[in-house]
């Protein structure tokens, strides 16, 4: 199976790490795309070593080829898979917008393809409502979620808002 892994600005970003190695372990392929801020808290370079695979993190990245990477990898996903995803990557999927190659991707995917969401997030955020308007926007899309997690988050509180732990994501695809 081809899986497309988006990786966001999250600090739940190191988790891609055994995520996409429990992939490539299981003998699927994976494409790591990254936003810019993910890699603030994870290399690109960590994930291709992982993936064997290169990482798309601009849509500069793609000047090897004529073809467009972003729809070439859209067309070839058996299933697309953000974790973490970002409360500002939901927003983006949910309007519509594609201001990097994650999204673009997205907005690129055939509707059969399977899309599972893995928030992670400060609980608060995860909780405003514009925040659940576009969850619930992307369910009716038909996008699925696993999590977020109750716990303690990296900013100091407990609560929702943790990423799901590895192991229940790859129990649930």
């Amino acid at each position: 199976m081809t899986i497309i892994l988006g990786i966001t600005g999250s600090i739940a970003a190191y988790k891609a790490a055994d995520l996409a190695s429990q992939l490539v372990k299981a003998g699927h392929e994976v494409h790591a795309v990254m936003t810019r801020a993910a890699t603030e808290f994870i290399t690109p370079l960590t994930l291709q070593v992982l993936t064997r695979n290169p990482v798309l993190v601009s849509l500069e990245d793609e000047k090897q080829s004529w073809k467009p990477g972003h729809i070439e990898l859209a067309d070839r996903a058996d299933l697309f898979l953000v974790a973490p995803a970002s409360a500002d990557m939901i927003g983006h999927f949910a309007q519509g917008l594609a201001p990097d190659p994650l999204a673009s991707i997205y907005l690129a995917l055939p509707r059969t393809t399977p899309v599972i969401l893995a928030p992670a997030m400060n609980g608060k955020m995860w909780q405003h409502p514009a925040v659940q308007r576009n969850v619930a926007r992307l369910a009716a899309d038909d996008c699925r979620f696993i999590g977020p997690a109750e716990g303690e988050l990296a900013c100091g509180y407990q609560g929702i808002g943790r990423m799901a732990e590895v192991a229940e994501i790859l129990a649930a695809l």
